[in-house]
């Protein structure tokens, strides 16, 4: 990122805080402006001891100065580090707020550790060069200016050694500071990568054991966290290099001027106070150098973080605020879903998933999506849904576009349950409320029979305050299913999209769901991707797709005599229920994988 771009960010960031950060500068130079006051107090002091003149005056002003300085400064630091953990504070809000509005392709095509990575680490480095290192390059500068002009009046001969000296040291930090720069981007992306690895692992952490894999894994996370600390000892290298180019800057500067100061005082040019007096203006001079090489090497440090979240800012969001103020109010009723030509591919370059879909869907009712596996069932809701744009033809709801809705009130009007029917860490009410976070007790307790869960509260030990576990991992493949439905249902949408929901459950619940899902059918929209054979049979209309398009609409009757694929998935299903020797009292349970 260019130098002027990486500026403009880092004062976005720094603009909220900067009277925060101005009174914090403020004490730091009334600390700065006691320090050098030091000095002069010292060489009245060496003056007077030549005399009879009394020291206790002197002493008094000096100790004075110490202890005022080093109060001053104590709270100008603390100022500064509360505003340094408030800019991190408020980078990590916007930048949460950010990524949790982006758009479903970007999270795709981006590692969740290296995101997670973004709002962690790289902006704990945010937070030292938008306050420490703006605030030592102000101080530290002034500071340096203020004590090389009082060098210059004691002498300008030594004030020429010094200069010298740091000029050569200087020259030398800018060969260094880039190399920090690279160096921190590149541990970083390291310490990201350790995050993607630690993501990968405990996302399938059962099939890692089932597999056997945890030494391999182990190995694999090691490799990333080797390469980390490479990339950490190469920046410490460098940074270490900077830290002790200023004390061998005052070493070398010291011994000059005290073999040249030395020679002056021989010839009367300066006094023996005056050479004292500068020495330790000199050694004064180590801590604001040491602020400004501090202030480059944790800007070179931030610049890369900044560019790390920039990256991440920059990525396509949805403008949830901005769309849902002028966007049409949500209506009343079941919604009405029409696919006008739909042509969608989930990005350049990759074959189309849908070629020309169309369909209407009045509602109420229900309707039933069933086709081979990579036909574009699933596909269909993610585009109501608009988690993706359409590449051509039109998606409505309502009879408007959903690209005319504002996301919020489009998706508020919707209930979606996935295909895995996922279940996000917590208690099991805080799961249920999740998309319906002002619903009643009376509300919850009347979702609980409905999605057959009130016998799983009952057994609970702490009933629906009961933590249910990473990813839901203590509870069964179909409890998290009639968790996902329940909560669904709990949001009482006007279009219910079912992705398989009930996959993993047994026969007797996956009855008693059908008649809830027929129930809910008679006054929502509900439209399901089909997996069983008795949930299609139920529909009221059936939507056949095979490969990116709409092969057939109708009724199970007319499109088993109609549609040979059809009737081929549906003799499928009837062989296998068959196939196992269990009398069928009803329509037979069978497999039409999703797409």
């Amino acid at each position: 990122m260019p130098a002027r771009e990486t500026w403009r960010v880092l004062y976005r960031h720094f603009r909220p805080h900067r009277w925060a950060v101005a009174l914090g500068t403020l004490f730091a130079l009334v600390g700065a402006v006691t320090a050098l006051l030091q000095p002069l107090a010292a060489k009245e002091l060496v003056e007077r001891l030549g005399g009879e003149e009394s020291i206790t005056g002197v002493l008094l002003v000096l100790t004075a100065l110490v202890v005022l300085g080093t109060a001053i400064e104590s709270v100008g630091s603390y100022i500064l580090e509360r505003t340094a953990e408030s800019v991190v504070l408020a980078a990590r809000r916007g930048l949460v707020g950010r990524l949790l509005r982006l758009r479903l392709p970007e999270v795709e095509r981006t590692t969740p550790g290296d995101l997670m990575s973004r709002i962690t680490s790289d902006t704990t480095l945010l937070r030292s060069v938008t306050t420490d290192s703006v605030v030592a390059a102000v101080t530290g500068g002034l500071a340096c200016v203020t004590t090389l002009v009082m060098m210059a009046v004691m002498d300008a001969v030594l004030l020429g050694v010094v200069l010298g000296v740091i000029v050569l040291i200087g020259g030398a930090m800018a060969l260094v500071l880039p190399r920090i720069s690279e160096a921190t981007r590149r541990s970083q992306e390291a310490v990201a990568e350790i995050s993607n690895r630690l993501e990968r692992v405990f996302g399938a952490f059962r099939t890692v054991k089932a597999s056997g894999a945890e030494a391999r894994e182990t190995a694999a996370v090691g490799e990333a966290a080797e390469e980390a600390w490479r990339q950490g000892l190469r920046s410490a290298r460098w940074q270490a290099v900077a830290g002790s180019s200023v004390g061998l800057a005052v070493q070398v500067s010291f011994l000059a001027v005290l073999g040249i100061g030395g020679a002056r005082v021989a010839s009367g040019a300066i006094t023996v106070a005056d050479l004292v007096a500068f020495l330790l203006y000199l050694f004064y001079l180590t801590d604001p150098v040491s602020k400004l090489v501090s202030a480059a090497t944790e800007y070179q440090m931030g610049a890369a973080a900044v560019a790390r979240i920039e990256e991440a800012r920059r990525l396509a969001a949805e403008d949830l605020e901005g769309e849902s103020a002028s966007g049409p109010a949500e209506g009343e009723g079941p919604a009405s879903v029409v696919f006008e030509d739909v042509v969608f591919r989930y990005r350049d370059g990759l074959p189309d998933v849908h070629r020309g879909v169309s369909f209407e869907v009045a509602g109420p009712g229900m309707t039933a999506f069933v086709g081979p596996s990579g036909a574009g069932k699933t596909t269909v809701f993610g585009l109501i849904e608009r988690f993706h744009e359409v590449t051509g033809g039109r998606v409505l709801v309502d009879g408007r576009d959903v690209r005319d809705w504002a996301p919020a009130a489009l998706r508020a009007a919707i209930g979606y349950v996935e295909q895995d029917a996922p279940v996000l860490a917590g208690t099991l009410r805080e799961n249920l409320l999740f998309a319906a976070p002002e619903a009643t007790e009376d509300e919850v307790r009347e979702v609980l029979v409905r999605a057959r869960l009130k016998e799983l509260v009952e057994r609970l030990p702490e009933g629906l305050d009961t933590p249910v576990g990473h990813r839901g991992s203590q509870l069964s493949g179909g409890e998290r299913q009639r968790v996902a439905i329940a909560r669904a249902l709990l949001r009482r949408p006007r279009l219910l999209l079912l992705d398989e929901a009930t996959s993993q459950l047994d026969a007797v619940n996956e009855l008693a769901l059908r008649d809830v899902v027929a129930e809910v059918a008679r006054e929502t929209t509900v439209l399901v991707v089909a997996h069983r054979l008795s949930t299609v049979t139920l529909a009221d209309r059936i939507v056949v797709m095979d490969a990116g398009r709409v092969r057939a609409v109708g009724t199970h009757a007319e499109l088993v005599a109609a549609d040979r694929l059809y009737g081929e998935l549906a003799a499928t299903q009837f062989l296998a229920a068959g196939a196992g020797g269990v009398p069928r009292t009803g329509p037979a349970v069978g497999t039409a994988t999703a797409g």
